[in-house]
């Protein structure tokens, strides 16, 4: 008697091909089934998170990267803080600090505080702001997949919640020696920081399934197959 030999894995149709997602810990692979709302998938094998439902997360996003933009404008154009020592008063703004780095000869520290801090952020928010608004009107944008990409790469890189870190221990030890009031742009900065936190716990790679009619790339669970 011959022990039964082992099937292979019969590959997926390439049309469910944009049904599967990988865990990002552990790469294993699972089709994309119908949540419900608050609902999220978990890995089987590692326990990492899947996907979750967000639908409703979606539509605050594009109100969230709008206000994020304002406060981003009102965060560099204000000053951050004023500092009065002896009757001489002087404020700086976010770009005004680049540019001291730069004039003490601490050029790559401006480099990497302008990158951080304004470069990154802002290309993120206007790479959303591009992909959200023709979305609204339920419109492909032009290069998605590049633009997606791009926000990805480049969210690891914004550290505006570090500058901040930085800045409240500044004015920390500079209130022994001077009178320090902080400025617009420092309350602003507090804002952005909550906004951008709130925008970040939305996966760019889920808008993708937002440009489908609903359930186009998901399957129904098990216990609604009929």
């Amino acid at each position: 008697m011959t022990a039964p030999r082992d099937t292979p894995p019969t590959a997926p149709p390439p049309a469910a091909l944009h049904r599967l997602v990988a865990c990002e810990y552990c790469d294993a692979l699972y089709e994309r089934t119908a949540l419900a709302p608050g609902e999220r998938a978990t890995c089987l094998r590692c326990g990492g998170m899947l996907y979750r439902e967000s639908t409703r997360a979606y539509r605050r996003l594009l109100p969230l990267v709008v206000t994020a933009l304002i406060l981003f404008l009102v965060s560099n154009t204000y000053p951050i803080v004023e500092m009065d020592l002896k009757g001489v008063r002087t404020e700086t703004t976010l770009w005004g600090a680049v540019m001291a780095l730069h004039a003490d000869q601490m050029t790559l520290v401006a480099l990497l505080v302008f990158g951080t801090t304004i470069l990154f952020p802002l290309s993120e928010m206007l790479m959303m702001c591009y992909l959200l608004v023709p979305m609204a009107r339920h419109r492909m944008p032009a290069g998605f997949e590049r633009i997606v990409r791009g926000i990805r790469q480049t969210r690891p890189w914004g550290m505006i919640e570090v500058f901040m870190i930085g800045v409240l221990v500044t004015v920390v030890k500079l209130s022994t020696m001077a009178q320090v009031i902080p400025g617009v742009a420092l309350w602003s900065f507090g804002a952005l920081v909550v906004v951008l936190a709130a925008m970040l716990s939305f996966d760019p790679r889920d808008l993708w399934h937002y440009l489908e009619p609903p359930g186009a790339d998901e399957v129904p669970p098990a216990g609604d197959a009929r």
